[in-house]
C-alpha cells in the first residue's frame, strides 16, 4: 500500500517472523548461541524463555535458516497443547516412521530404534516446541522419558523449549522436578532497551528502504514509539506499521509525532490528553486537601482543656476520618476478602489456568481447580483456557 511513496522494497514491519529482518540485541544473541552450542553439543533439554512478541519464534527460525540441513532432522511443534501418545504419533509422522503398534511402551521402543539409526547416519534429531508453557502437565513429565534415549556418550535426540516467563513456574511443580534438573542450557531474551528499540527500527528500515532513502520517521516519533512499546519488537512492528498506513493517508513523507500518538491512542497504550489532566488534577486535589487537613488537625491539637479536647475529637473526626476498625480475623492469604461472593478475570495471551488461580487465591491445588472448573461449566480442560473468556472465581472455605 505505502511501499512506493515512502521508497520501500517491501513491508519492514510484519509482525510474521522473519529471518530477514533478524535482529540480533544481546539477549537474542544468546538466544540463537544457546540454540546451536546446545544442538551442536547434543546437551539434551534447552530452554529458550521470553515474554510475548519479544522474538523467540523468530530466533527458533533463524537457527533452522543456518542449521546444516543434511545432518539435522527436525521436527517443529507449533501447538504445544498436546498428549504425549499424539506427540509420538506426530513425530512419527514428521520423521517418516510408520508405528508398528498403538502401545505407547512400544512406541518409544520402535522411535529409539530409529533415532539410532538417524546417529548412524551422522544426523541429529531435534524437537523444537513453541509456546512449550501451553504444554500439559502429563506430557511434560512423559517427555522426560525421552531424554533416556541415549548413547554411552549423546543424547539421541535434542529437544528445545520455547517458553514464556510463566512455564518456568510449571517446572517447578514436584511432578517436573526431574525434567527441569534436565535442562541443560537456558536463555533469557529480555526486551529491548530504548537503544535497541531505535536501533532495531532503523535496522529494519535499512533492510527495506531502497539505497540513500530519506529518513522516514521524526526522532520525536521514534522515540515515542519506543516508549510506548516498552521494549517489545512485535509492539514496535505494530505501532511503526499502522504509522506507515497512517501518515500514508495523510499524504504526509515523513512520520511524525502527532500521527505516531494518534496511532498509541487508538491501541489503549495512552490516555487521551483530557483524561492525562483530570487523572493530575485529582492527584492535585487529593494533595492540597490533605495537607490543609493536616494542618488543620495541627491547629486544633494545641487547644488544651478537657472541653477543648471533645471539640479536637469532633473536628479531628469531620476533617480526617479514621480508618475503618481491622476484621476479627485476617482472610487467608491469597483469598478474595470478601465473605461471600466471587472475583472475575479476564484471560490475556499467555495465562493458563494455573496461573490465574495461584494470582486469587495465592496457591493452587486440586480442590481449587474443581471449584473453579465447576463455577465455569464452560471450562472443559484445565490445560486449555480461551483467550477473552471471563472466569469466575468463588471464595474458596478454609479447611
Amino acid at each position: 500500500m505505502y511501499l512506493n511513496f515512502f521508497n520501500l522494497n517491501k513491508e519492514p514491519f510484519q509482525i510474521t517472523p522473519d529471518p530477514s529482518f533478524l535482529f540480533l540485541s544481546p539477549g537474542h544473541k544468546e538466544a540463537l548461541a544457546s540454540i546451536i552450542y546446545g544442538v551442536e553439543k547434543k546437551k539434551g533439554f534447552v530452554l529458550i524463555v521470553g515474554a510475548v512478541g519479544v522474538g523467540k519464534t523468530t530466533i527458533l527460525r533463524a537457527y533452522l535458516e543456518k542449521a546444516e540441513k543434511e545432518k539435522l532432522v527436525t521436527v517443529y511443534l507449533f501447538n504445544a497443547n498436546i498428549s504425549y501418545e499424539n506427540l509420538l504419533k506426530f513425530m512419527f509422522k514428521e520423521l517418516g516412521i510408520i508405528p508398528e503398534s498403538d502401545d505407547i511402551y512400544e512406541m518409544v521402543n520402535q522411535l529409539h530404534q530409529s533415532l539410532i539409526m538417524e546417529y548412524r547416519k551422522g544426523r541429529n534429531v531435534l524437537l523444537l516446541i513453541d509456546e512449550a508453557q501451553n504444554m500439559p502437565v502429563d506430557t511434560l513429565e512423559n517427555l522426560r522419558m525421552l531424554s533416556n534415549l541415549e548413547t554411552s556418550t549423546e543424547k539421541l535426540i535434542q529437544i528445545v523449549f520455547s517458553a514464556q516467563p510463566e512455564f518456568e513456574k510449571t517446572l517447578n511443580l514436584e511432578e517436573l522436578k526431574q525434567l527441569k534438573q534436565r535442562i541443560a542450557v537456558k536463555a533469557i531474551i529480555s526486551p529491548l532497551t530504548r537503544e535497541e528499540g531505535l536501533t532495531y527500527i532503523q535496522h529494519r528500515l535499512e533492510r527495506a528502504a531502497e539505497k540513500d532513502a530519506a529518513p522516514i520517521f521524526t526522532n520525536y516519533a521514534l522515540s515515542e514509539i519506543v516508549r510506548c512499546a516498552k521494549g517489545i519488537p512485535r509492539v514496535i512492528n505494530v505501532l511503526c506499521d499502522n504509522s506507515l498506513i497512517t501518515a500514508f493517508g495523510y499524504g504526509d513523507r515523513k512520520v511524525g509525532l502527532r500521527v505516531v500518538k494518534e496511532i498509541t491512542r487508538d491501541f489503549g497504550l495512552q490516555h487521551p490528553f483530557y483524561q492525562r489532566w483530570t487523572v493530575a488534577l485529582l492527584l492535585i486535589v487529593l494533595i492540597v486537601g490533605g495537607f490543609f487537613a493536616y494542618r488543620e488537625r495541627g491547629v486544633i491539637l494545641k487547644l488544651k482543656g478537657h472541653g477543648e479536647a471533645l471539640a479536637i475529637q469532633r473536628v479531628v473526626k469531620t476533617i480526617v476520618p479514621s480508618a475503618p476498625p481491622p476484621p476479627a480475623t485476617a482472610p487467608e492469604p491469597g483469598v478474595p476478602a470478601q465473605e461471600t461472593g466471587y472475583v472475575e478475570r479476564v484471560v490475556e495471551r499467555g495465562d493458563t489456568l494455573a496461573k490465574l488461580i495461584a494470582e486469587v487465591y495465592g496457591r493452587v491445588n486440586g480442590r481449587l481447580i474443581k471449584l473453579v472448573k465447576n463455577a465455569n461449566p464452560h471450562i472443559d480442560n484445565e490445560n486449555l483456557i480461551i483467550e477473552g473468556r471471563r472466569i469466575v472465581f468463588p471464595v474458596a472455605k478454609k479447611k
